[in-house]
């Protein structure tokens, strides 16, 4: 079975992002996330794990970053997010103590749970879950 929920693509967006809610611990938020094909890794930043009741120091999964995130220190952790109107899923994010990082839906798990169509000249993102 197929499950769709299309978002618009602002022209004045540099980047594509989508508004999600995210639950954990009897918390949850709502963030706009930034739609990353190019990362490995879902990234969630230190404040809005904090916000969802984690505790840094009961995550024992250490996770290694690259790029400019390569000396900073993150941990696994997984996370119910909701995408609009399609059922919840549960995602690993590499949790990181990093400052002014954005919210990344990265290869490692958001698109191998989803399919994402960037139809940007009819201004319109596409997430597709099959299930």
């Amino acid at each position: 079975m197929r499950s769709m929920f299309e978002f618009p693509f602002s022209d004045d967006e540099a980047l594509p992002t989508i508004p999600i809610t995210l639950s954990y611990a009897n918390f949850s938020i709502s963030a706009n996330a930034l739609l990353d094909s190019g990362s490995t890794v879902n990234l969630l930043p230190y404040d809005i794990g904090l916000q969802l009741g984690a505790i840094w120091e009961e995550q024992i999964v250490r996770l290694p970053l690259a790029g400019n995130l390569a000396k900073v220190e993150a941990r696994g952790l997984f996370v119910q997010v909701q995408i609009g109107n399609l059922e919840p899923v549960r995602l690993a994010f590499a949790w990181t103590q990093a400052a002014h990082v954005p919210l990344i839906l990265g290869q490692t798990n958001f698109f191998r749970e989803f399919d994402v169509c960037f139809q940007r000249s009819q201004r319109t993102i596409e997430i597709i879950r099959f299930h």
